[in-house]
């Protein structure tokens, strides 16, 4: 008598889409944390500490990888880092000092579509008509969030800057692929992470606020720092190593979800018939972008 092959159990089958909603949920509550915290901290020295939180976090990857990265590799190590996580950290903190919570999130998701354009225009990937009308739709969206309002005040200069990290963290993807290709990805992680809290050290210190600082600005740095840099980063890297990089990369989908919700549940901020229509358009985009051709 021949056994049937038997389906995943439950808890197997339930911990992918577990995983990737958690990750979504945590990755969406930093743009809560740096509403709360970036008003006090200012934007570098918010980052600097978000830096330095997240690669104390990934240490041990690196340690354990030492061996791999070559002292030829950190000039691009530290590159990496200032366009992969210092610069764009630092243009959403102070976003987050001027906009809502959401507006950050749903700017965020664009990185996918950039990811995509940095290597059509660089590397001559080919692109493709499907994709090429995401990244126009995607673009409309951002132009549409843009154009909004919060309380009377244009929340288009929030916009642009999230959107412009989002370009950097297209650039970056497209870098680390290419450059760092074969190494450990959480080695990788620590590496640059580490380069850009060196590179931005100087100018948290030039810029740290002279007055002090709430306990919870405190608290809402370290959980951006702890939480939503290094241990997502663990989180991330894990669901690259079982489900591979084009599916974990689902999880763009839902951070500006849980970016807007956390920040209406928690902060009280409004959703705007602006902000819907601007996260569907780029959402949707994202989302067909990321189709296979039929």
């Amino acid at each position: 008598m021949t056994r049937s092959v038997s389906s995943p159990s439950l808890p197997t089958a339930w911990l992918t889409p577990l995983e990737l909603g958690v990750l979504g949920a945590i990755w969406g509550a930093s743009f809560m944390f740096m509403r709360v915290s970036a008003k006090d901290f200012g934007a570098l020295p918010l980052v600097e500490l978000r830096l330095a939180l997240g690669a104390l976090v990934l240490m041990p990857f690196l340690w354990r990888a030492r061996a791999s990265l070559r002292p030829a590799l950190w000039p691009k190590l530290a590159l990496i880092g200032a366009i992969n996580s210092a610069v764009p950290f630092a243009l959403f903190a102070w976003a987050a000092q001027r906009a809502p919570a959401g507006i950050g999130a749903i700017s965020n998701s664009m990185s996918v579509l950039f990811t995509a354009l940095v290597a059509f225009l660089f590397y001559k990937e080919r692109i493709g008509s499907r994709r090429a009308v995401a990244i126009f739709a995607g673009f409309v969206g951002v132009v549409i969030l843009a154009s909004g309002k919060m309380a009377g005040a244009s929340i288009g200069e929030a916009a642009a800057a999230g959107t412009t990290a989002a370009f950097l963290y297209g650039i970056g993807s497209n870098l680390v692929r290419r450059q760092l290709n074969g190494l450990p990805a959480g080695a990788v992680a620590a590496a640059t992470l580490s380069c850009a809290a060196l590179l931005m050290l100087p100018f948290a210190v030039a810029t740290w606020p002279s007055q002090p600082i709430p306990a919870v600005s405190w608290l809402a740095a370290g959980m951006l720092g702890v939480l939503c840099t290094g241990l997502a980063y663990v989180l991330f890297y894990r669901l690259i190593q079982r489900i591979g990089a084009a599916r974990a990369s689902t999880v763009t989908y839902v951070v500006p979800l849980f970016g807007v919700a956390w920040a209406w549940l928690l902060l009280g901020e409004p959703m705007t018939p602006t902000m819907l229509v601007a996260g569907t358009l780029i959402l949707g985009s994202v989302g067909l972008s990321q189709r296979k051709a039929g």
